[in-house]
């Protein structure tokens, strides 16, 4: 029987790290007036109709809503939100399960999960080399700019299906060794999506939501629109034109989560704290540093996150945008804090939405 891959071969441009401690700073809490305030302060330096910040801090929430728009129906913290590329902490959380579950191994070849009378051949794409953006792929196909253009400016993902992707990557010419060279690419994590579906038989929506959102209990976290009166709405960078809802394509492991701003502080606290939940192993696993990189390693990465140095211990966070939507999603296990936020408004320049998120979160 050929031995499976190690998990991470190579760490591609760095070494792997050990798991950082736990909570080191044992700061008292912000009386929950404060922290309202705090959140308000927040809500109001975001320009857009709607926007919800959440925040957690040892499993006490702290949730505050506003937006320059008309109130809705449904209490914005009650809608799901697009999260864009933030999505793609579900996708590394779900490769680091299933390696730590021996199904599979983030060195398998990526290109021999997709087809497996393909020969690996040397150096090939691994499911790692996808998820720590080091595969040496495009941001996006090279075909994609011509696909999206007649929907451009309104769901550019949704002409290019799952099989142009893996057809994609099968067919592309390498230019660059893989782990050679860190590019972030939607393509690479999508092509991860369809990878692990082969892998385990499964479609991707069925995998997800059955290794992860399910066990997790994020029943308000869903892959597909569902409606004006579960989904938000977003808007342009004008703040007052709509646009339709988000539909990938065949990016979906790359961009296709929505979520509620209470499920999104479920996923987060379940990272804080991995002791006793199901995925525990995975949830500690995607915490350790596989990639440093830039002018002395200051450039810190995990399967699935960045990671920044604040206080005492590491800041873990994502962002995501799509055409009408932002988030932000961070934690920091030294304070035992997680801070979800969404807003509904295309980013633009000098945007306010990811710098507000990322102080709040730095301050707590």
């Amino acid at each position: 029987m050929t031995p499976r891959p190690e998990p991470w071969p190579g760490d591609p441009l760095g070494v792997t790290g050990q798991l950082p401690p736990g909570r080191l700073l044992a700061g008292p809490h912000p009386d929950g007036e404060t922290a309202r305030q705090r959140l308000d302060d927040a809500v109001s330096a975001v320009d857009a109709p709607d926007v919800v910040l959440a925040l957690s801090r040892d499993g006490h929430r702290t949730v505050r809503s506003g937006g320059t728009g008309p109130v809705p129906p449904v209490p914005r913290e009650q809608l799901r939100y697009e999260i864009g590329s933030a999505s793609k902490t579900f996708t590394g959380l779900l490769l680091a399960h299933l390696t730590q579950a021996g199904t599979l191994s983030a060195g398998e070849p990526a290109a021999v999960c997709l087809d497996p009378a393909r020969p690996a051949g040397r150096a090939p794409v691994t499911l790692a080399h996808l998820i720590t953006h080091t595969s040496g792929l495009p941001a996006l196909p090279a075909d994609f700019f011509v696909r999206a253009l007649p929907t451009w400016r309104t769901n550019p993902y949704a002409g290019y299906p799952d099989q142009r992707v893996i057809d994609a990557f099968l067919r592309r010419r390498r230019h660059r060794r893989p782990g050679s060279r860190w590019h972030y690419s939607n393509f690479g994590v999508a092509v991860l999506g369809h990878a692990l579906a082969a892998a385990t038989a499964t479609p991707w929506d069925d995998l997800l939501t059955g290794q992860v959102l399910r066990p997790l209990h994020l029943s308000g976290t869903a892959l597909r629109p569902a409606g004006p009166d579960t989904d938000a709405t977003g808007h342009r960078k004008d703040g007052s034109t709509p646009t339709p809802a988000l539909t990938v394509g065949g990016f979906r492991a790359a961009g296709a989560v929505r979520a509620t701003p209470h499920d999104l502080l479920t996923f987060l606290e379940a990272h804080l704290d991995p002791s006793g939940r199901p995925l525990a192993g995975a949830l500690r696993a995607v915490r350790r540093p596989v990639l440093r990189r830039g002018l002395g390693h200051r450039h810190v990465h995990t399967v699935g996150w960045f990671q920044h140095p604040s206080g005492h211990g590491p800041l873990y966070f994502h962002c995501g945008a799509t055409l009408g939507q932002q988030a932000f999603l961070g934690f920091r296990p030294d304070t035992g804090t997680a801070l979800a936020a969404v807003c509904t408004r295309r980013f633009r320049a000098r945007d306010t939405f990811v710098a507000t998120a990322y102080a709040l979160l730095a301050e707590a």
